[in-house]
């Protein structure tokens, strides 16, 4: 199998052959700007290298595979506008670059790009894929809605949380691999095991992300640390902290999540600390741990030859170790 490099550069050569039209502008000027922004590309790459691994040609995949980064994209758009975020990837996220109106219309446009290079599959896998791609599409909407729920919610639990970064984040990765599969003839168990490797390796990628939030260099992860914490945003980490806290802790916690005003230089590093006096760095990265093997276990059980099975697991523990 070729370098994940080499993967991302055919990716990235076909997203840059995108031909956006010139009017009107404020439409189409801000998806390019957001597809230029780069990133792992690590849905169609996923997709690319499922395909191949599974005897398939990657030619016939390649569109589609740039429609899942398209709608990835257009989940972001709308993301930044409802979290209010400031950067992306290092960058002005749209709607601070240009206005709220703008972001959400781009994204509808995106959305709607997405689906016609999906839908550019060949008519015999046509139907599979695009019921794969609703279907995934739904769930995602889905996930969105209970992450925005659970920031009204102070009592939300664990379970709650993973079921919805399942929805929010895991069934794209899940659908990219199951993505490849289809298009390479794969068997039903193969599709299957595929989509169940990319949807624990989501899991375990949200949960890094999370730790990364907390722990991580904004030099290398393209945002500013403690976004979630400055929002009191349930993560695996703040929704273990509220169950775990007592004493003094339990009071500064609550504390923190009841400052509206808190300073941002004096509220993330507090909490992280409380964070690290609960453990839950170590708890955060033996979750990690399970569901990077359940993504192993998954990998195993396909027919993908040692070579293609390598190729993946390299890549899984690459993902769930990132700085960035």
């Amino acid at each position: 199998m070729r370098t994940y490099n080499d993967y991302l550069q055919t990716i990235n050569t076909a997203i840059a052959q995108i031909s956006y039209p010139a009017q009107p502008q404020q439409l189409y000027e801000p998806i390019a700007y957001t597809m230029a922004l780069g990133g792992k590309r690590l849905r169609p790459v996923l997709a690319l290298m499922s395909c191949e691994a599974l005897g398939g040609n990657t030619d016939d995949v390649l569109l589609p595979a740039v429609g899942l980064e398209l709608f990835h994209n257009f989940t972001l758009l709308h993301d930044d506008v409802m979290d209010r975020a400031d950067v992306r990837r290092g960058k002005p996220t749209v709607h601070r670059r240009w206005n709220d109106n703008v972001a959400i219309l781009s994204g509808d446009a995106m959305l709607t790009m997405a689906t016609q290079y999906v839908a550019r599959a060949d008519t015999r896998h046509l139907p599979a894929v695009i019921d794969l791609f609703n279907r995934t599409a739904m769930e995602i909407y889905e996930g969105q809605q209970w992450d925005m729920d659970y920031e009204l919610r102070s009592n939300v639990g664990v379970d709650e949380y993973i079921e919805m970064i399942r929805l929010k984040t895991s069934v794209l990765l899940g659908c990219a691999c199951r993505l490849g599969a289809i298009m390479a003839d794969a068997a039903d168990a193969d599709c299957q095991a595929m989509y169940d490797m990319g949807m624990n390796l989501g899991l375990a990628f949200q949960l890094q992300d999370d730790a990364l939030d907390v722990w991580g260099d904004p030099a290398t992860f393209g945002k500013e640390i403690g976004g979630d914490i400055m929002n009191n945003k349930k993560t695996f980490l703040l929704i273990n902290a509220i169950q775990r806290v007592t004493g003094d802790d339990a009071m500064e916690l609550r504390r923190w999540l009841n400052d509206p005003e808190a300073e941002r230089d004096i509220k993330v590093p507090a909490v992280t600390a409380l964070y690290e006096r609960l453990g839950l760095r170590a708890l955060s990265d033996r979750a990690i741990e399970a569901y990077n093997a359940a993504a192993l276990k998954a990998l195993a059980a396909t027919s993908m030859s040692d070579e293609a099975k390598q190729s993946f697991a390299s890549l899984i523990i690459s993902l769930t170790t990132r700085k960035s």
